[in-house]
């Protein structure tokens, strides 16, 4: 690449910079020679003699200064133009910009805290939830307690009655198909000792 074509190629690059800008639609792109370095700005060049590359029109100069907050600028550029009708419509077309940009807005935070609203909701409803289940089951298990110390309180027989192994009782008219005189006491039954484990259960 000659040094030609490089120069050529940066100046490109340098107004597309400038076209790029933020506020480079509303103004003017100079393009000043001095001591053979090419300068690019928004402004004349000193001497006077530049070349112009980008005009911007009074739309886009009125909206610039209304972007900026520079209304009395604005309004000023229009006045010393005559341009009053097209500063009223820049005017308003801004003012409607801001309005629908400020409920875009408050919509916005109105949707983030109607979320937040229920999150928290739902937040609160799920340790109730929680709270309610471990309230269920420290109910149940107290009653399951209850129920195993009432088990334990109650007397446990150790012994047999005393009519397990005593005489036969003298019936001696039974009648035949009770097998008369061969009557014998019932078996005594067996018990097994209980044992309280851990947790309050029983073991028989």
């Amino acid at each position: 690449m000659d040094t030609s074509i490089a120069r050529r190629y940066a100046s490109g690059v340098a107004i597309a910079l400038l076209l790029m800008a933020p506020a480079a639609a509303a103004q003017n792109i100079y393009k000043c020679t001095q001591g053979g370095t090419v300068a690019y700005t928004d402004h004349p060049c000193p001497d006077g003699k530049g070349e112009l590359l980008h005009q911007a029109d009074d739309s886009e100069v009125i909206d610039r200064y209304l972007r900026l907050g520079q209304d009395k600028l604005a309004r000023q550029y229009a006045d010393a133009r005559h341009l009053d009708a097209l500063y009223k419509d820049r005017l308003a077309a801004y003012q409607q910009t801001q309005e629908e940009q400020a409920q875009r807005q408050q919509d916005e935070a109105l949707a983030a805290q109607q979320r937040a609203d229920e999150a928290h909701q739902q937040a609160l409803f799920d340790q109730a939830s929680e709270r309610n289940r471990l309230q269920a089951e420290n109910d149940a298990l107290r009653q399951q307690n209850d129920q195993y110390r009432d088990a334990l309180s109650q007397p446990v027989d150790n012994y047999a009655p005393a009519y397990w192994g005593a005489v036969a009782p003298p019936y001696g008219n039974r009648p035949p198909h009770h097998g008369g005189d061969k009557w014998a006491p019932p078996k005594a039954p067996v018990y097994h000792p209980c044992t309280q484990l851990a947790g309050g259960r029983v073991q028989c």
